[in-house]
């Protein structure tokens, strides 16, 4: 961990060179959400597709699973540009100075340095994804059925993408909590490096946190999050399916015209 306290010294110790401004953190959220979420929507596609010919079942599980794998995948690929992005929010550093952070944090821990944080995502994440598709996918066959709809419209999508982001979001708080309960131990580490060691397992701080505060603690920040998660897993997948249908349909009429 002391590689990434490195860059706290060098933000001291040096001025960032002119023509060097510290990159916007709304431009770090877009730099990992945007292909995230294309890798993310896009395995699941093709892993749920898969399932399906090779079990020859169309199950609720096969959601499940594809979710799963789906978010694993993605947090794994993902993983270096989350932690590049949280030090780009923590503190204002230009592209030269987090690029000497990267290079450090290389050099000293190794390429696996990349992906610290990856456990406690994965926890999060994972279950969040298996949870999230498994609902959605009976929310939305549900709802068809009951506007006899063969498929699904963009305020059906829109509906069942939040309410499963909502069951979801509750379902997997604790871990939510945790992830963020880690990463202020690592900004304290930073600043303060001599301090007492806390417990680094997630489970070691369920039980610290349930200890401290109760099982209330492990669900703090429940509105806020549902606030966030729910009109998010909403417009997401709302858009995605509206824009692979519109473009399912322009294909098919090429190739009409083809023919």
């Amino acid at each position: 961990m002391g590689s990434w306290t490195t860059c706290t010294s060098a933000r001291t110790a040096t001025a960032a060179p002119p023509g060097t401004r510290p990159p916007p953190t709304s431009l770090a959220h877009w730099v990992m959400a945007v292909p995230a979420t294309v890798i993310y929507f896009t395995t699941y596609d093709q892993l749920r597709d898969y399932l399906h010919a090779r079990t020859g079942s169309r199950g609720p599980h096969i959601p499940l699973l594809a979710g799963a794998l789906a978010r694993l995948g993605a947090v794994t690929v993902i993983s270096p540009l989350e932690l590049i992005r949280t030090k780009m929010q923590s503190r204002q550093l230009s592209y030269r100075e987090l690029g000497v952070c990267i290079q450090s944090a290389v050099a000293q821990d190794g390429w696996l340095s990349l992906w610290r944080g990856w456990g406690p995502t994965v926890l999060r994440d994972v279950p969040f994804s298996a949870l999230y598709w498994f609902n959605y996918e009976l929310v939305r066959t549900w709802l068809c059925r009951k506007a006899w709809l063969e498929e699904a419209t963009f305020m059906v999508s829109f509906t069942s993408g939040a309410i499963s982001g909502t069951v979801a979001a509750v379902l997997t708080l604790p871990f939510d909590v945790v992830k963020t309960q880690r990463q202020i131990e690592l900004g304290d580490s930073e600043v303060h490096p001599v301090s007492a060691s806390k417990p680094s397992s997630t489970w070691l701080l369920m039980q610290r946190i349930r200890a401290e505060s109760g099982t209330r603690g492990l669900f703090a920040g429940f509105l806020p999050r549902v606030i966030k998660v729910a009109p998010a897993c909403a417009i997401m997948i709302s858009t995605y399916e509206f824009g692979k249908t519109f473009f399912q349909k322009l294909n098919q009429e090429r190739r009409l015209r083809g023919l």
